[in-house]
């Protein structure tokens, strides 16, 4: 059991086991991330990189292992609404926004999830609820787009504004999967700048394909390799080892 210390992890996995038929997604994974902090993890296609995203967030039961996050939290036996409740927000490669909505109203939405999506609107915001959506139109950089409808956005907008939907329910952890696929030069550069802003406020788990992107914004790199960490340190740490290249750098 873990205590609730400053100096506690806010995500602790140990010996997280996952068998899909037969097939080991994750095989005696350890992972502990601390408060703040912002980790990426890299590894080939297979690795388990979107099992343990699935696990963390109650998609997937682990067959055996720890899955523990802040207070003792133990993942393992709690559902998907609880976890996100508990304070873990998902973004997906896709953006899920509401299309026809404009950005503020998707902030709105995310804000108030559990009602209904029209008596939502209908409801006025607090004085409280307001400062927090006008605060993340600044952090996310769409402050000029708040009135615009979502479908109108571009792809690096639509990322941001998902993210800025995660933002609005302060979450303690969030877990961003691929989040610059797709992206313009332009947009993975302020897509950087935003997660390491993030960074400190909450803790971040980044899964990505993208290592140049990786290198630009990572502290900590964890490299998964057929269900278990093959590497984990700094990006020139990780570039080094031989079975890394070997297995994926190299390719």
């Amino acid at each position: 059991m873990m205590l609730d210390t400053p100096q506690g992890p806010v995500l602790y996995l140990n010996g997280v086991s996952v068998s899909f038929e037969g097939f080991k997604a994750l095989d005696g994974l350890a992972l502990i991330v601390e408060p703040g902090e912002l980790r990426c993890i890299i590894g080939p296609n297979g690795a388990g990189k979107t099992t343990m995203m699935d696990v963390v967030t109650g998609k997937t039961r682990p067959d055996e292992g720890e899955v523990l996050f802040g207070d003792a939290n133990d993942l393992a036996k709690m559902s998907e609404t609880q976890i996100a409740r508990a304070g873990i927000g998902r973004k997906f490669q896709k953006p899920t926004v509401f299309r026809n909505h404009t950005v503020f109203e998707n902030l709105e939405l995310a804000l108030k999830t559990g009602k209904g999506v029209f008596q939502t609107l209908r409801a006025r915001l607090s004085p409280e609820q307001s400062g927090r959506i006008d605060q993340t139109l600044d952090l996310i950089g769409l402050r000029e787009q708040a009135q615009r409808k979502a479908d109108l956005l571009s792809h690096g907008q639509k990322q941001w504004l998902e993210i800025g939907m995660l933002l609005v329910q302060e979450p303690k952890l969030l877990l961003l999967d691929e989040p610059v696929a797709g992206m313009t030069d332009e947009e993975r550069g302020r897509t950087g700048e935003l997660l390491q802003s993030l960074a400190g406020q909450h803790s971040l788990v980044v899964v990505e394909h993208d290592v140049h992107f990786v290198e630009s914004i990572a502290r900590k790199v964890t490299v998964l390799h057929e269900g278990k960490v093959l590497s984990e340190g700094k990006m020139e740490q990780v570039r080094a080892n031989p079975r890394v290249i070997e297995v994926y750098l190299g390719r």
